[in-house]
């Protein structure tokens, strides 16, 4: 009899689980609790390395498609003084295929490819019943029983309650997204100044980070160490006082790195939050974790790679042990923590270097990772 499998999460981690699984012959339920796959728009560009979230495309039989899609150029990165100093301007070599970006959305329909996935599911409580599987229940009020249930639903997991109490906790770094379209039509100074990849600019426990996406898209980061304080942050409905607050914020940086929130369309804020560094779970039969539910940490390049190789592994797990599959989620997991506590030791201590009192440690930290 085949398992019945399903991943709650239509991401990175949620689609190359499913994926991998297909390829292997093996059905699995995707739920999403958006409404449609263009429901909302997919997010920013992602930078997927050799030995993670390319391998895991590989594993998935994707790997040339994703060249076709990628952008190699997208790797530069520029690093300016708050007075617009150039402090660095790193960019690849012909053929440098290390860490090539991708949009989200470009992405996203790579993986869904023939995949089935049941739009509007917003999955509520995952609950373990021992041999009789895992019950899940849905927002409309439907119910499922499953074999095996993957929760790579995100930082605010509704699986994760089902293995572990634990919940993110706030890193005391926000971030703020804005967006400029068409910069090098509408904003050709901008355009030079973000080049073909990324441009970074790095203050007292702040920073502004603008990052090319395709389609002469590019989205803004700002961001700044500040109390979590919903009572006093402007309304993010209000476009100028967000504005207004983060031309503020950084008050006296160079005209042109203003710019880039004088000309942003819309403003997200997004307090950053973290699981703790080691987080692990007795093992429940039936139920696992991929992503940001299992590990989430700041977002410095590590976390899609991540979810995108756990959940290829756990597929490869899974499809290799029909008989023995509680057994081969386990390794995994004991697999995955170790993994992922090494990586969330890194971008916790990049975040602190990146946004310190310091802005010299964000340049020392630059060197020690980019290539020379």
């Amino acid at each position: 009899m085949t398992s019945r499998i399903a991943v709650i999460g239509g991401g990175p981690a949620g689609l190359t689980f499913a994926r991998v699984l297909h390829r292997h012959g093996h059905p699995v339920t995707v739920l999403e609790r958006d409404p449609a796959r263009d429901a909302r728009p997919a997010g920013g560009t992602l930078d997927l390395h050799q030995e993670l979230g390319q391998l895991a495309l590989e594993k998935a039989g994707l790997l040339a498609e994703f060249q076709a899609l990628s952008r190699p150029e997208g790797q530069a990165m520029r690093i300016l003084d708050t007075d617009g100093t150039v402090l660095r301007d790193w960019r690849p070599r012909p053929g440098d295929l290390a860490n090539p970006e991708i949009d989200r959305g470009q992405l996203r329909d790579l993986l869904l490819g023939p995949l089935d996935v049941r739009w509007g599911s917003a999955v509520t409580e995952v609950v373990p019943q021992g041999r009789d599987g895992v019950l899940v229940r849905l927002a409309d009020g439907r119910e499922e029983t499953f074999d095996l249930v993957v929760g790579a639903d995100g930082a605010w997991s509704r699986v994760r309650r089902a293995v572990s109490p634990v919940t993110p906790h706030y890193t005391g770094v926000t971030l703020v997204e804005t967006s400029l379209d068409a910069i090098d039509a509408r904003h050709p100074d901008l355009a030079r100044l973000v080049g073909d990849g990324s441009v970074a600019v790095y203050g007292v426990e702040r920073a502004l980070v603008a990052q090319r996406n395709s389609g002469g898209h590019v989205k803004v980061y700002a961001q700044f160490r500040a109390p979590l304080d919903p009572e006093t942050d402007p309304d993010p409905a209000d476009a100028e006082a967000v504005r207004s607050a983060l031309l503020a914020r950084f008050d006296g940086w160079a005209a042109p790195v203003l710019d880039l929130l004088r000309h942003g369309t819309a403003f997200v804020r997004r307090p950053l939050h973290v699981l703790p560094v080691s987080h692990t779970w007795a093992h429940v039969p039936g139920v696992t974790l991929l992503g940001d539910a299992a590990h989430l940490m700041p977002p410095l390049g590590a976390g899609a790679n991540l979810a995108m190789l756990e959940g290829a592994e756990l597929a490869e797990s899974v499809a290799a042990a029909p008989h023995a599959r509680d057994e081969a989620v386990r390794a995994f997991e004991e697999t995955m923590w170790a993994r992922a506590g090494r990586w969330a030791e890194i971008t916790t201590a990049g975040l602190e270097r990146l946004v310190s009192r310091d802005p010299a440690q964000a340049l020392a930290l630059f060197d020690e990772v980019q290539p020379s």
